[in-house]
């Protein structure tokens, strides 16, 4: 009943043959000699064809070659330059004057160089270690295709214009019917299946069913419940409230204002901040020049304004009327028409006429009852002491007989009354009990194996 805490694994396997003696092995009959059922399913061998493959495939089929012919190499023009010089003057060089500008001095610090009397190496060390090789260069392998233009004329004619021939387009006939309104010269028949064929029925006198007088009984009504038979009140008191009393804490001192904070907190001088007077300004000397080198250079040009590119509209007036008829217009003319009656059925039952009188079946029949309130039969709460000792005796403790509990062989690293005997490839130790079991043909002692599983 122990579960192996092994997985199955082969771990411990010390060469020994494994313990083959099981419950399934020992109880399972066993039968003649059959073997196992064939299985039926087809082996994964790769079949060859022995039939000889044929090279014509569809594209082979059905594909003609054509013969291609290239196109012909259109010679580029050779460019003839213009006759005559080009001025290279523009409006920037005639109007700039060059002034003398001078060099504008740095800001930055100067550098300070951190320098030594030694003479410094500049070979880096990959010019060092690198050598330079020797290496021929390859050959090109590329084979050069000199261009050879055609001799012959380039036909323009394509297979759609050999192949097409120009026909005449005939318009097919439009079968259509002309979308005019037809009018019928005979006079509308109002008369409908439902009119021709309901027939008036005269209804029947509706039932009516007679009302059963109320009669109440002679008995008196029973109104003693289980709870007020079953249940008995105690006398008691009520529980006391433990909730303390809301005392105010009043005192009749009278109050001086002083508190605190009035006492340790004393105010101290404190010296105002000093304010950070504001500089005069002080207009420089001398008259301002407000001429710029833009003023001084700039030359005003007269231009005349844009013309526009906009054609000039050709629109033609008439004062002629709008004709605003169209063929929607005189095609779809508006029709007189009325909008039908409902047809309503006639009602077979007259409307009541007269005064309604709202005296209802409830109200003619209630006969009013004077009402007692029931009594109340419950008992006061009250709990009666009993001096009588509680009795707490069970079953379970007259019946209980307590019983030694037994530690599990299988807990022990080493359990007490056995020795080791080997160990499975599942991890399964087998002991051998050292107690002696006699049998009733032999005296000898037979040994017991008993696995323990650890």
């Amino acid at each position: 009943r122990h579960r192996c805490r092994h997985k199955p694994t082969r771990i411990y396997d010390n060469g020994q043959q494994p313990c083959l003696t099981t419950e399934y092995v020992e109880k399972y009959p066993k039968y003649s000699n059959i073997s196992p059922p064939r299985s039926l399913k087809p082996k994964q061998e790769y079949q060859v064809h022995r039939g000889k493959m044929e090279g014509i495939t569809t594209f082979k089929s059905d594909y003609l070659p054509y013969d291609i012919v290239k196109r012909p190499f259109r010679v580029q023009e050779e460019h003839k330059p213009k006759i005559g010089k080009i001025e290279l003057g523009t409006t920037y060089q005639k109007d700039y004057n060059a002034h003398k500008i001078q060099p504008v001095t740095l800001v930055r610090p100067l550098e300070r160089k951190h320098t030594t009397g030694r003479k410094l190496d500049t070979i880096p060390t990959y010019q060092d270690d690198y050598r330079l090789w020797e290496v021929q260069r390859r050959e090109s392998s590329k084979v050069e295709h000199i261009y050879h233009p055609p001799t012959e004329k380039f036909g323009n004619s394509t297979t759609f214009q050999d192949d097409f021939v120009p026909r005449e387009l005939n318009p097919r006939q439009s079968f259509k019917p002309p979308c005019v309104a037809k009018l019928s010269d005979v006079p509308f028949d109002s008369t409908t299946s439902h009119r021709t064929s309901y027939i008036a029925h005269q209804l029947e006198p509706k039932f009516v069913r007679s009302k059963e007088e109320y009669k109440p009984s002679n008995q008196p009504f029973e109104d003693l419940t289980t709870h007020r038979n079953d249940f008995k009140g105690l006398p008691g008191q009520l529980a006391k409230s433990c909730k303390p009393e809301n005392a105010k804490v009043q005192s009749n001192a009278y109050f001086n204002g002083v508190t605190e904070f009035q006492d340790r907190f004393q105010p101290w001088l404190v010296s105002l901040p000093d304010v950070r007077k504001t500089k005069e300004y002080i207009p420089p000397p001398g008259n301002m020049d407000f001429n710029s080198t833009s003023r001084l250079d700039y030359v005003k040009h007269e231009i005349s304004p844009a013309v526009p590119i906009r054609p000039v509209s050709n629109g033609r007036r008439t004062n002629a009327p709008f004709q605003g008829n169209t063929t929607t217009k005189e095609d779809f003319k508006a029709w007189g028409s009325c909008r039908q009656e409902i047809t309503k059925k006639q009602q077979e039952i007259p409307k009541p006429t007269g005064k309604f009188y709202d005296l209802t079946t409830f109200k003619s029949h209630y006969i009013p009852h004077q009402i007692i309130p029931a009594q109340s039969f419950k008992p006061v709460h009250a709990i009666v002491p009993n001096s009588a000792p509680f009795q707490d005796e069970t079953m379970y403790r007259t019946e209980y007989t307590p019983k030694k509990q037994e530690t599990c062989p299988a807990n022990y690293p080493s359990p007490l009354g056995y020795v080791y005997v080997n160990t499975d490839s599942h991890g399964h130790k087998f002991f051998r009990q050292l107690t002696p079991e006699f049998s009733e043909s032999n005296s000898n002692p037979i040994p017991k194996e008993v696995a323990v599983l650890s």
